[in-house]
């Protein structure tokens, strides 16, 4: 296995681990807040959101949620970059999705076009660096592994708050 099939098979985890969610998910769980600001769908839109802006800084193509009209389909008073990264808990709070299906419909065009991105580069591109503000400088393969790594806990966060059950909520 290369270092881009590893990737590939990182990237995909935070879908997988999203799709074990399906089915078990209603519109009341999926906006309530258990003592806190973050609901199961802003946590599975912000993993989605923030995978999709860092993934097309990376490539420079567009960000699915603007190509694929996930922006018009979630219909949230937003900006077109916005990706809940420093909401405030009125923020947080209003992101209100009803559909799980659009939400794991949304996390898996971003995984995928990830893969397809991954499957674009080479040994030599995964090892650019992308970003000197760091010591040590960030190669592209470790900006690959942050972004997937984050929306992994994302997403394990927002399985945490399905098995708590409704008694949890406030």
């Amino acid at each position: 296995m290369n270092a881009t099939e590893i990737l590939k098979d990182l990237a995909d985890r935070p879908r997988r681990a999203a799709e074990m969610l399906r089915g078990s998910l209603t519109p009341e769980l999926l906006n309530a807040h258990p003592h806190h600001d973050n609901s199961i769908a802003w946590l599975l839109w912000h993993a989605a959101r923030e995978l999709d802006e860092q993934l097309a800084a990376l490539s420079g193509r567009e960000t699915v949620w603007l190509s694929d009209g996930f922006d018009r389909r979630f219909a949230l008073d937003l900006g077109p970059h916005e990706m809940g990264y420093g909401h405030t808990a009125r923020q947080a709070r209003a992101v209100e999705v009803g559909d799980p299906e659009l939400l794991l419909e949304h996390l898996s065009a971003v995984v995928g076009a990830q893969i397809a991105y991954l499957e674009s580069l080479d040994d030599a591109a995964l090892a650019e660096v992308v970003d000197e503000g760091w010591d040590p400088p960030v190669t592209r393969a470790s900006r690959l592994v942050s972004i997937s790594v984050d929306a992994a806990e994302h997403v394990a966060q927002a399985a945490y708050i399905a098995g708590m059950g409704p008694g949890a909520f406030e």
